[in-house]
């Protein structure tokens, strides 16, 4: 099989390529800008291109049999550095990629989206079938993303996940996601700031997301799915830090008043069942960070990365 991973350099994105080589004998074509570096070694299934997702007119895909749509412009904050970049490529490039792979003959078409595009919800269950009232550009682009990868459901099998956020290690690692934030906090200055602390978040341990990436493929998995296993709130996760790690937690206010939960039962239904959790990631990250596999590196920070590198 040909599988294309678009953002296959990122931070699931990465993990997911390295998945498909050591797990299957697929052929993997990644095309990512590549702004945050590529860190995926040669192997003779794999062909990366340095490429902006815009340009897909420029990438033949007759001979591919799977999609996995990764790339966009991720989180509130880097999609608020500039808006209409951000409409292009999460919403413009991929409504071109999706129309192609259909009229070129791929069989799936797995989208990325988020949790997020329910927006503020006070629902305890917040399930496929309730409406999507994103609050922020980056949410809108989603939905929007989403109900065009839908409009293709005749024309092959589209499969969206709505993750909640991604926690644990990562060759090509995030820092700026709250699991991983805090754990770097505590790593390497002894001490946490939690903001609020009172939120709920959802999350999903990034190995867990990128097994459910391959089980979508094998078996042929349509439809919409949310994926997050844990609703746990921000002080808690740093209490769970904490009794890792030895570190303080120090609770500041917090203008942010965002609190929501996921409900995953229709993709458990599937069969479908996560491995680890956020304790798992933390324990990871901490054992990576005593070896020198983590660090804390100013490319781990997506938006400040963006500002000095992209968006001057």
């Amino acid at each position: 099989m040909n599988v294309l991973i678009t953002g296959g350099c990122g931070y699931v994105g990465t993990k997911l390529t390295l998945a498909l080589l050591e797990r299957t004998d697929h052929h993997v074509t990644v095309i990512d800008t590549q702004w945050f570096g590529n860190h995926l070694s040669p192997n003779p299934r794999l062909t990366v291109r340095a490429a902006d997702i815009r340009a897909i007119d420029e990438i033949n895909l007759s001979s591919i049999d799977a999609v996995f749509h990764l790339a966009n412009i991720a989180n509130d904050p880097s999609v608020d550095l500039n808006p209409y970049f951000s409409w292009e490529v999460n919403v413009l490039a991929g409504m071109r990629l999706v129309d192609r792979a259909a009229r070129q003959g791929v069989k799936q078409f797995i989208y990325a989206s988020s949790s997020s595009v329910y927006g503020v919800k006070s629902e305890p269950r917040v399930t496929e079938d309730l409406e999507l009232v994103p609050v922020s550009e980056y949410n809108k682009t989603k939905m929007v993303a989403e109900r065009v990868v839908m409009s293709y459901a005749d024309a092959m099998i589209t499969t969206i996940f709505r993750p909640a956020t991604v926690c644990g290690y990562s060759p090509r690692m995030r820092l700026d996601v709250v699991v991983n934030l805090l754990a770097i906090q505590a790593l390497t200055k002894g001490t946490m700031r939690v903001l609020g602390g009172e939120q709920t978040r959802p999350n999903i341990h990034i190995d867990d997301l990128v097994d459910l990436y391959l089980f979508a493929l094998e078996r042929r998995l349509a439809g919409v799915y949310n994926a997050g296993f844990e609703n746990i709130k921000v002080r808690d996760i740093a209490t769970m830090i904490a009794e890792q790690v030895g570190a303080e937690i120090e609770v500041l206010p917090s203008n942010d008043p965002r609190s929501y939960s996921i409900c995953s039962d229709r993709l458990l239904a599937t069969g479908f069942a996560p491995k680890k959790n956020v304790a798992a990631a933390i324990r990871e990250m901490a054992a990576a960070y005593r070896v020198g596999r983590l660090k804390d590196e100013p490319v781990c920070y997506n938006v400040n990365w963006m500002m000095q590198h992209h968006f001057k």
